[in-house]
């Protein structure tokens, strides 16, 4: 093989990946233009927000990676040129995420008073408990939502979620305007206003998701027999079985970014506040890896309902490349902007706050340099992911991504952060030793299963 026969599926795998991409972007991007927003009000009310959004991010996290069991096996079930598999993926898929998101939004808002024994300031966690409320009841429309975007992925229609987001982007944007600060006739609500923004956006991108593809001629066959004798157990079983690892590994990840936010909430408000800055700059470069992941899934599943190995391989390592490059330039703008991106996440001309907002800044600063640092090893091992989950293998990196993370990575946090000089910075640099050990463990388990695949086929 040459590079170019990897290079030459570069421009199929942009065209399928933008939309994603996009999309993806759509949702950091409601996060970010809320912490935005709050930021304006003071470091506090930011810190408040990154409170209330880590234990969304984790319950998100469970949700989304649930949800993304219904794309291999419906791009598999179109290599196969087969509608009632993807249909029964379909329908079953919606009830599965549909029932999952009550039992998130119910798992959050009974576990609240939790943040109140975490070390958190406690007029941080006073300001965080409404906003927790309304977001996580957010959280129902948003994963009923993932199973029309997962299902839409698997059919490579993927234009649909990013339109979308883009509405529900629009809205939320013109909600925390009015709602955030009290301009016209609406009452300055803070960060209620911005909770409040979100759960109307996640809102209006189901209930688009669901005109457009009811309109489309060649969803019609997948929307017929909607009724609970379509929900069959063989089809339950296989998102359960598929959906639960995935799950878990997206779990694992989130969970160890949001046991950053904790730590560095333990360290002080303005530690707490950088980390968010950081991290919204981050996961804002990180949609792009996860978008090429998607399409990473999607590919891989045609190519295993065709069982053509050799080109599934082609694929999915050209997708690995495509990846790395994209993230080495995100890499270099982190570098070279480092003092400068974290600016406009705060109102610098308040003197109220001035010094802790200059506090924040130089935090922020440091972080964005180690978040350089593990760009590649992000976005390589999200993509990788995406490969194994569109060979349906799940389990075995459910358990890679245990130990990188939890074993490798965030140990290394909590040492460096809390028991050194290094304290935010070293709560960064164990997440940066958790994604590579987990991009080095994953890279070779694609690799070994797609060889053995290709023996096996020959």
């Amino acid at each position: 093989m040459t590079l170019k026969t990897y290079t030459q599926e570069f421009s199929y795998n942009l065209r399928l990946a933008y939309p994603i991409i996009i999309g993806m972007l759509g949702h950091t991007v409601v996060g970010i233009v809320d912490n935005i927003m709050v930021g304006q009000l003071g470091p506090k009310e930011l810190a408040a927000a990154s409170l209330g959004n880590s234990f969304i991010f984790i319950a998100m996290s469970v949700g989304i990676g649930f949800s993304t069991a219904i794309t291999p096996i419906v791009a598999e079930a179109d290599g196969e040129k087969s509608i009632e598999k993807g249909r029964g993926a379909f329908h079953n898929g919606l009830f599965l995420c549909t029932l999952l998101g009550v039992i998130l939004f119910l798992l959050i808002f009974f576990a609240k008073p939790l943040i109140a024994f975490m070390g958190q300031p406690a007029e941080v966690v006073e300001l965080a408990k409404p906003y927790l409320d309304i977001v996580a009841f957010s959280l129902i429309p948003l994963i009923m939502f993932q199973a029309y975007k997962q299902f839409a992925d698997g059919k490579s229609e993927t234009k649909y979620s990013m339109w979308a987001t883009i509405i529900g982007n629009i809205v939320n944007v013109i909600i925390n305007y009015f709602l955030i600060f009290g301009i016209w006739i609406f009452p300055a609500m803070g960060i209620v206003g911005a909770a409040i923004g979100t759960i109307t956006a996640r809102i209006v991108m189901l209930a688009f998701m669901h005109y457009v593809m009811v309109k489309k001629p060649k969803f019609h066959p997948y929307f017929e027999k909607f009724s609970w004798e379509e929900i069959q157990k063989s089809t339950i079983k296989k998102i359960i079985n598929l959906g639960t690892p995935s799950a878990l590994q997206m779990f694992f990840e989130v969970a160890l970014f949001t046991g950053a936010i904790w730590l560095c909430g333990m360290i002080g408000t303005t530690s707490q506040a950088a980390n968010q800055i950081a991290l919204s700059l981050a996961s804002l470069t990180f949609m792009f890896a996860m978008g090429l992941s998607v399409t990473a899934m999607i590919r891989v599943g045609n190519q295993k309902g065709l069982q053509d190995y050799r080109k599934l391989r082609i694929v999915a390592v050209s997708i690995f490349l495509l990846a790395t490059v994209l993230e080495i330039f995100f890499a270099l703008i982190f570098i070279v902007f480092h003092k400068v991106l974290p600016i406009p996440f705060l109102n610098l001309e308040q003197t109220m706050h001035l010094q802790d907002n200059l506090e924040v800044v130089a935090i922020a600063s440091q972080l964005l340099i180690v978040a350089a640092l593990f760009q590649i090893s992000d976005g390589l091992q999200v993509v990788v992911l995406g490969a194994l989950r569109g060979l349906q293998d799940v389990k075995i990196p459910m358990y890679i991504t245990f130990v990188a993370y939890w074993v490798i990575g965030f140990p290394i946090s909590i040492y460096l952060g809390l028991y050194t000089e290094l304290k935010a910075i070293g709560v960064w640099i164990g997440l940066l030793a958790g994604l590579t050990a987990a991009a080095l463990f994953l890279f070779y388990r694609f690799n070994t299963l797609t060889k053995k695949l290709i023996h096996n086929n020959n």
